[in-house]
């Protein structure tokens, strides 16, 4: 379930940044990203395992809606790949958009699925966990490719770079104020809005799952998973970014790109250590 739910929302993240970024990137830069995010997609479907509640919780059409949505946001950029470029531009946006579309709703409902039994309140908060994530590694992804791209052609603008850095930081922030939000409501209410039993850990000293005392579970030994997911994940990409846009300002692309390879890679560890803590805990940091 963690590589499901983290390569699913990396690809629709990826399909996001798409819609954000100058048509003078070129052909190529829209078609290597598109096939990207649908291989990406393609690659979460294949670790899907069965949504983590019971039949009878939850009714299957949310489940058959969560399973199409993915599916056609796949079936949209596979299709956006497959043109671009080379024939029907006037389908392009239309599959574009309509994978954003379906990305959309496939976050909307899987966090549903993962806040079932919990209140209103749990599971909005897990959908813009779900969507600020998504967003997050779909700007870290593509500012990186971005930065590369400069490579391949050496005449784009150097604006289009500081755009959409200003869209990971943007990013940054919202992934930032979602986690805080979280993290308050988990220490302060969160046993009594989740309404659902926890899976592993399901005690920290002598408390039960349906019970978990967040504060405890932060600075107990197996608290160091979520200090990892703070310090590689938000407090890294945050330093990273701000020397990314310092280095774009002065229009050095090969640093900036450096720079941008190692806030990827702090990205993916700080978002793959928060699918597990979603899962271990019921807590969607």
């Amino acid at each position: 379930m963690v590589l499901f739910l983290f390569l699913t929302h990396l690809g629709i993240g990826v399909a996001f940044t798409l819609a954000l970024i100058s048509r003078q990137a070129g052909v190529k830069f829209f078609r290597f990203n598109a096939g990207l995010a649908a291989a990406l997609i393609a690659a979460g479907l294949a670790f899907q395992p069965a949504w983590p509640v019971a039949p009878a919780e939850a009714p299957s059409v949310v489940r058959f809606a969560a399973n199409g949505f993915i599916w056609g946001s796949l079936a949209a950029l596979t299709g956006y790949w497959l043109i671009v470029g080379r024939t029907l531009p006037a389908w392009r946006p239309i599959l574009l958009y309509g994978a954003i579309g379906c990305g959309l709703g496939a976050l909307l409902t899987q966090s549903v699925l993962i806040g079932w039994g919990g209140s209103t309140i749990r599971q909005t908060l897990t959908a813009l966990s779900f969507l600020t994530s998504a967003v997050f590694l779909g700007g870290a992804s593509s500012s990186m490719i971005l930065g590369h791209w400069y490579l391949v052609i050496p005449s784009l603008n150097i604006s289009h770079l500081q755009s959409i850095v200003k869209v990971h930081i943007v990013s940054i922030v919202l992934r930032t104020v979602v986690v805080l939000a979280v993290v308050l409501m988990a220490i302060g209410a969160w046993p009594a809005l989740s309404g659902v039993e926890g899976p592993a850990l399901s005690a920290v000293e002598g408390h039960p799952a349906s019970a978990i005392d967040f504060r405890r579970y932060i600075f107990s030994i197996a608290g160091i998973f979520f200090w990892q997911r703070v310090l590689f994940g938000l407090f890294g990409p945050a330093v990273l970014a701000a020397l990314t846009w310092e280095t774009a300002k002065i229009r050095s692309t090969q640093s900036a790109t450096g720079i941008l390879y190692v806030d990827f890679f702090t990205v993916i560890v700080g978002e793959l250590l928060a699918k597990y803590l979603l899962l271990e805990t019921n807590v969607p940091v």
